[in-house]
């Protein structure tokens, strides 16, 4: 592996798709499997041996509480920067090196191998020159015959000229690549979900615990689960059908939660 590459998670977006939802979480910390995605994203880092750091915005604040010391944290002022505009401000930090850049809100899973290892093909054997996707086909067929599957590696010649200014990768990173004949899409051998809408989200937590049941330990459930993913602290009493209650959430005696999400006693957000 390359030892001149770092890794910057960007969790700064809003997740307008996700409210209200992220009335409540940045969408980074929304926990899919009881595992925020920040983390899910950090430990594939590490598991790669990076340095990382970690862009915030929008409730910036939650985000450099969870991260603590675990990542060089970025604070955006004002609204969110986008894609290039995040990497832009980290350019200092970065210096020099190649960076591998990851969604957040990317849900990644490949049966066959552990986190770290899914991803490695883009870093491995890398030329310092070429930019590199990962990539799963399908609609909309962003690049050929794949979509983005939520990380990328880019040399430093393309990361240099990025202003911390609104701006986004696509336009100023990954198309001029593209058009110079440097773009290289590594496919996915797994599955990949953005986890941008309450129904994207409710999938990869059924995903994540492959449509069993997944009860944190200081949870209590005296009701009824299929499909479900219960946070800690959580209560249930009633019905969870293809489900999540987040930390803290409560479904009562008597009650149904079908192909939704329950945030508190009250917040309930279908997946529809």
């Amino acid at each position: 592996m390359n030892p001149e590459i770092c890794a910057v998670v960007l969790a700064a977006g809003e997740g307008r798709r996700l409210r209200p939802l992220t009335e409540h979480l940045p969408k980074a910390l929304c926990p899919v499997g009881n595992v925020a995605l920040l983390d899910r994203a950090l430990a594939r880092v590490a598991a790669l041996g990076l340095p990382a750091a970690v862009n915030a915005c929008y409730l910036g604040h939650l985000v450099a509480e969870h991260v603590g010391d675990r990542a060089h944290l970025s604070v955006e002022p004002g609204e969110p920067l986008g894609t290039a505009g995040g990497i832009g401000l980290l350019r200092d930090w970065i210096g020099g090196r190649g960076v591998l850049v990851g969604n957040a809100d990317a849900y990644l899973a490949a049966e066959s191998k552990a986190p770290g290892e899914d991803i490695a093909a883009l870093v491995d054997s890398w030329d310092g020159y070429t930019a590199r996707l990962l990539g799963v086909p399908g609609p909309p067929y962003e690049f050929g015959e794949f979509r983005f599957a939520g990380f990328s590696l880019l040399p430093w010649d393309l990361v240099k000229t990025l202003e911390p200014e609104p701006s986004d990768l696509v336009r100023l990173a990954w198309r001029p690549a593209e058009r110079q004949g440097r773009l290289e899409v590594v496919g996915y051998p797994g599955t990949y979900l953005d986890t941008g809408t309450p129904a994207d989200y409710l999938r990869a937590n059924l995903h994540a615990v492959h449509h069993g049941n997944l009860v944190a330990d200081d949870a209590v459930v005296t009701g009824t689960l299929d499909g479900a993913v219960i946070g800690a602290g959580a209560l249930v009493e009633g019905t969870v059908r293809r489900g999540v209650v987040w930390p803290g959430g409560r479904v009562g005696a008597g009650e149904t939660l079908t192909d939704a999400i329950r945030v508190g006693r009250e917040l309930t957000v279908g997946a529809h």
